[in-house]
């Protein structure tokens, strides 16, 4: 029987192995109905990729994507020793420009389901199949990993205080202005219903950090439900974050959303952002 854990184990740096391991395993697993695939956005993911990638279950999705962005360190190296399917930007798209190939990619391939995780070891991926499940039970179309289950783990585990407060901050702005009761906003791991991706108009959406508050805007315009599930933090040296410039302007960006999207429910004015494709 599985050791019953007290707390997430946290080891950032693994062996690079083949990701066959992970997509066709040994062991039986429950056959699923649905294509999964596994998206992962990269820039200079060298030292974690594996790490993060290790912590999948086996039999957990069916194909693992990861679009580099114009690394500078053997990211893609790596990923293509490990076996997974790899696609790279020759120059920083950004971001949100990163998010856009992973997902036309997804859709171009029948995915059912996507799951979005950062390859910097920060969510832990053991949580897939139950993030997954409640996207295949009819519960939610799109799910959150949430960082902040409580003040004090979050900061224990190594949050900075500043970006602890903002996100609190922000996240109850933006849980009034939608409608929603969410943990987390601004979360790095995130599955979704490939309807979500066939309607919600993404390819309009920012290049940069917005894009995902642009995204959930557009999504709960849609009617799409929301919902999220409680994903541990790690913050550690060659975890990636933005810094405290970038992360103020990336607020003052993320209100910009919430007042577009308003502006456009109350019919104002209307933005571009949540008209239909």
């Amino acid at each position: 029987m599985p050791t019953l854990l007290e707390a997430p184990p946290l080891r950032p740096f693994h062996e690079i192995f083949h990701v066959e391991r992970i997509l066709d395993p040994d062991e039986p697993t429950p056959k699923r109905q649905h294509k999964v695939m596994a998206v992962l956005p990269a820039y200079n993911a060298e030292k974690t990729l594996a790490a993060t990638i290790a912590d999948f279950p086996a039999g957990s999705v069916d194909e693992i994507l990861l679009v580099d962005d114009g690394s500078k360190d053997n990211t893609v190296a790596v990923a293509r020793e490990m076996g997974l399917t790899v696609i790279v930007h020759p120059k920083n798209r950004g971001y949100g420009g990163n998010q856009k190939t992973c997902y036309e990619y997804a859709l171009a391939q029948g995915a059912d389901i996507v799951v979005m995780i950062h390859p910097d070891y920060q969510y832990d991926a053991r949580i897939i199949p139950h993030a997954v499940g409640l996207i295949e039970l009819g519960i939610c179309d799109v799910v959150l990993g949430s960082r902040v289950r409580s003040r004090q783990e979050a900061l224990k585990c190594g949050m900075p205080w500043w970006k602890y407060f903002s996100n609190r901050a922000l996240t109850m702005f933006e849980n009034v202005a939608l409608g929603q009761n969410l943990g987390d906003f601004h979360s790095g791991f995130r599955v979704y219903r490939r309807s979500v991706l066939e309607t919600i108009p993404f390819e309009r959406n920012s290049d940069d950090f917005v894009f995902d508050t642009q995204f959930l805007a557009q999504a709960v315009h849609s009617g799409f439900r929301l919902g999220d599930i409680p994903v541990p933090v790690r913050y550690f040296a060659e975890a990636s974050s933005i810094n405290f410039k970038r992360s103020t302007i990336y607020g003052l960006r993320t209100v910009s959303t919430m007042m577009r999207f308003w502006l456009h429910k109350t019919r104002i004015w209307r933005s571009k952002l949540f008209k239909a494709k």
